[in-house]
């Protein structure tokens, strides 16, 4: 050995405490009124490990965490200090790795106003005082390897704010796992060296995620979808099976999954996350959720997940005031809190906060192969007075009520995202009529490839709802959303907020008998396919559950057995199947020249009718949709060509609980014309039903 060096440590545990280096051991001497430090020479520049024992002579060995040198380099200061480390959870969180030949975990976590951060978790008997942690220049950023650590290690970060005094434990903001709930700690994951095999799909799935490509998407809270040994959630490898056949049976192009960042209250169905980098343990760990993604895709199913970018729940081991300041959120009630939820707002302004969110969305992308991201709540992100009192909120800096940093936040989002991850989507849930939504940034646009078509979803639930004697009165309530069909690439939804909070099931919404229940609950299910925009049904909606959704219960998968609840799960998998098969149902569903009516007012008898439209040279597809309990025959409809119509679906059909009323199958037309049509025929159309016909020629 060569040169004299000075070794300083603290384990309060300690007894006694040597480090031993090339084979000798030298004892380090007690500090005098520090009980716990111990310091001494120890010859040589090399490794070196603390040895010891406790009061109770219990021996240990470790090497000393303070020997090793940093791990994040310049780059990642510099990018992390200008927000614009687009892969920000390479550098922060906890990353098992080798580091200076030694197998151990890296922790990093960004902290700028704290006066001291530690590691604590069992490995440390949970004492912010031995592990504390390096600050790295001017960037808040704070580091630490901790040799022997590995996957499965529960930790949080114990936190000195501006004022010297202790924070409440604090989970890692860029964990990649927790504990499951009610703790609150976060888990070191290693999420390195996963095998995918879709290789195949992500080469293909940008043509599955195009305004033109059919999209039909069965939207799924996981914790409820089924239950499993007695009421335990399913797990994600159980899902990769079940699930993914399910889905796939029934002809859905994606499932959209409800959100899986790990969240403390079940209750809160996953929009209150806390770990925003961490697939919630509910079902598994990081591994196995990539287990169902690669499921998935290996038999031809997209998965979509539902994202939460606009707040936070201010758990006392979650974001808020994370470093004794207002680090995440905004400082002003009035622009940091959201009165309707209870929760905090992102401070979108601040450049690393910022970063923290697009580069969140770009780890959900990449680490796990998902194929977009449907963003929660995006109108109370968008404008500063969402659901306030005219004096709660703060204009921005032109005296609007547009959250320009908001709005900034999901333009870099998206450009982010699409720039970087060939083939995705991402999809706003916007309510409001904020211009551009779906429109690229470039053309002053937000950046989402789709937005969900809240107008539409409500005027048509208002519609059908109603007792058909009175629909008459509301016929615009089915015709008004298309004159704004194109404006933007449009999703027509039925989430799982339309079927919760006394809503009622789809089912319990339609009026009548029990016979004219399901049958309004199929024509409007084919009016929704046939209607220009792509699909998302929520769970359940399938086969008509009776009940409303519960999240703490399964579905009622019983009601299976009750020939109708099946015949109307079998409507939904042969729509998903005429969707997709069929180009004028899907071609056109963002282009004005994919839609043309026939029959928009028709309001006495309750009739519509309306020709969709693929690119040049595919046949054309009439859908007609009778929403009065009395059967229209002859009805007298005009059509775009004569020749033979083959009947292509019939809600009315005996396979789904129908009567059995309709055409024999096909339609002959003459060439006649006809309300602005060449041709016309006279077909029977069967009472609270919809009918779908395709050219098949002369």
């Amino acid at each position: 050995m060569s040169g004299l060096r000075y070794v300083t440590a603290f384990d309060p545990r300690a007894a006694a405490l040597s480090a031993r280096a090339g084979g000798d051991t030298f004892g380090l001497a007690a500090v005098p009124g520090h009980p716990g430090l111990f310091r001494g020479p120890v010859p040589g520049d090399g490794p070196y490990r603390l040895t010891g024992e406790t009061p109770d002579g219990i021996p240990f060995d470790h090497d000393d965490p303070y020997r090793f040198g940093p791990v994040l380099g310049e780059i990642d200061e510099y990018l992390i200090g200008e927000g614009t480390h687009r892969r920000l959870w390479t550098a922060l969180g906890a990353h098992v790795m080798r580091h200076e030949g030694v197998d151990g975990t890296h922790f990093a976590v960004w902290a700028p106003n704290a006066q001291r951060v530690s590691v604590v978790g069992d490995f440390n008997g949970w004492d912010g005082r031995r592990h504390a942690m390096r600050r790295r220049g001017s960037t808040g950023v704070w580091e630490i390897f901790l040799p022997g650590i590995g996957d499965g290690a529960a930790y949080k970060y114990e936190l000195l704010g501006p004022d010297g005094l202790p924070r409440p434990l604090k989970a890692d903001p860029v964990g990649f796992g927790a504990e499951h709930p009610p703790r609150t700690a976060s888990v070191v994951r290693d999420i390195a060296g996963y095998g995918w095999h879709d290789a195949a799909w992500m080469a293909g799935r940008g043509a599955k995620n195009g305004r033109n490509a059919p999209i039909a998407i069965y939207e799924v809270h996981l914790g409820s979808w089924r239950r499993k040994d007695g009421g335990r959630h399913i797990s994600y490898r159980e899902a990769a099976e079940e699930l993914v056949d399910y889905a796939v049976g029934l002809g859905f192009t994606h499932i959209e999954l409800m959100p899986l960042a790990e969240h403390p209250f079940d209750g809160s169905w996953g929009y209150q996350p806390v770990g925003m980098y961490a697939p919630t343990i509910r079902h598994g760990p990081p591994h196995e959720f990539r287990d169902l993604v690669d499921a998935a895709h290996r038999a031809g199913l997209g998965v979509i997940l539902d994202w939460v970018p606009g707040h936070f729940p201010a758990d006392a081991h979650g974001l808020g005031q994370f470093d004794g300041t207002a680090l995440y959120e905004y400082a002003d009630p009035r622009e940091g809190f959201h009165h309707d939820w209870n929760t905090l707002i992102y401070n979108f302004g601040r450049r690393e906060v910022a970063n923290y969110l697009t580069a969140n969305a770009l780890y959900w992308l990449e680490e796990y192969h998902l194929d977009g991201l449907r963003v929660d709540a995006v109108a109370s992100m968008l404008y500063r007075d969402y659901s306030r009192p005219a004096d709660q909120w703060v204009p921005n800096i032109h005296g609007g009520r547009e959250n320009l940093e908001a709005i900034a936040m999901l333009q870099t989002m998206n450009r982010t995202v699409y720039g970087e991850v060939p083939g995705i989507l991402t999809a706003a849930e916007e309510s409001t009529a904020f211009p551009g939504v779906s429109r690229p940034v470039h053309e002053g646009g937000l950046g989402f490839g789709f937005k969900w078509n809240m107008g539409w979803m409500n005027d048509a639930l208002d519609y059908i709802r109603r007792e058909p004697v009175h629909r008459r009165h509301h016929h615009h309530q089915m015709t008004f959303g298309l004159t704004y069909a194109f404006t933007e690439n449009f999703i027509l939804p039925i989430s799982h907020d339309e079927v919760v909070h006394g809503k009622g099931s789809m089912l319990a919404k339609m009026p009548g008998d029990e016979w004219q229940r399901f049958a309004n609950l199929r024509a409007f299910y084919a009016f929704m396919w046939g209607h220009p925009g792509k699909k998302l049904l929520f769970m359940g909606q399938e086969f008509a559950q009776a009940r409303e959704w519960d999240h703490g219960a399964a579905l009622d998968w019983g009601a299976l057995d009750d020939p109708r609840h099946a015949g109307m799960q079998r409507l939904i998998g042969d729509l998903n199947r005429l969707y997709r098969a069929t180009p004028a149902l899907h071609q056109g569903d963002a282009e004005p020249g994919g839609f043309q009516w026939i029959e928009a007012d028709a309001a006495d008898i309750s009739v519509f009718a309306w020709i969709r439209r693929g690119q040049p040279g595919t046949a054309e597809t009439v859908v007609i949709c009778n929403f009065t309990p009395i059967e229209r025959a002859p009805y007298r409809l005009a059509l775009p060509r004569a020749g033979a119509w083959a009947e292509v679906l019939n809600t009315d059909a005996a396979i789904y609980g129908g009567a059995n009323r309709g055409n024999l199958g096909v339609i002959d037309a003459r060439p006649e014309p006809l309300r602005d049509q060449p041709a016309q025929a006279d077909i029977v159309l069967p009472a609270l039903s919809a009918i779908m016909l395709r050219h098949t020629g002369p």
